[in-house]
C-alpha cells in the first residue's frame, strides 16, 4: 500500500465533511476530549474495528499526526473496507496548523 494514495488534505477534509463524509478520529478519549475537529466521532485505535465503520457514507480517518489513521486504514482494507480510503494528512496537527475550528469534550 502506497500511503499517499491515500491523503486527504484540510481543504479537502473540510469539503468531504461538509458533503456527508464522517471524520474517525483514531486518538485516545483524553486526546479526543482536549480538542478534536469538528463532528468527529471517536474510536481510538486500540479498539478500532472497520466494521463498526458506517457503510453508507465516505469514511476519513485522523489522529494527531496521521500514523495511527494509517493503521486504521490498513486494518480497513484488511477487514475488507474497500470504502475507508482516505486518511487526513497531518491530522490534527494540520488541523491546528491551518488554524481550524476545534471542539472540546
Amino acid at each position: 500500500m502506497d500511503p499517499s494514495e491515500f491523503l486527504i488534505e484540510p481543504a479537502e477534509l473540510e469539503t468531504a465533511l461538509a458533503t456527508g463524509a464522517v471524520l474517525i478520529d483514531a486518538r485516545t478519549l483524553k486526546e479526543f476530549n482536549a480538542g478534536h475537529i469538528p463532528g468527529a466521532l471517536n474510536m481510538p485505535l486500540s479498539i478500532f474495528d472497520p466494521s463498526e465503520l458506517p457503510k453508507d457514507k465516505p469514511v476519513v480517518l485522523s489522529c494527531r499526526s496521521g500514523a495511527r489513521t494509517l493503521q486504521g486504514l490498513e486494518r480497513a482494507q484488511a477487514a475488507g473496507r474497500a470504502d475507508v480510503h482516505t486518511h487526513f494528512q497531518g491530522s490534527m496537527n494540520a488541523w491546528l496548523a491551518a488554524c481550524l475550528p476545534v471542539e472540546h469534550g
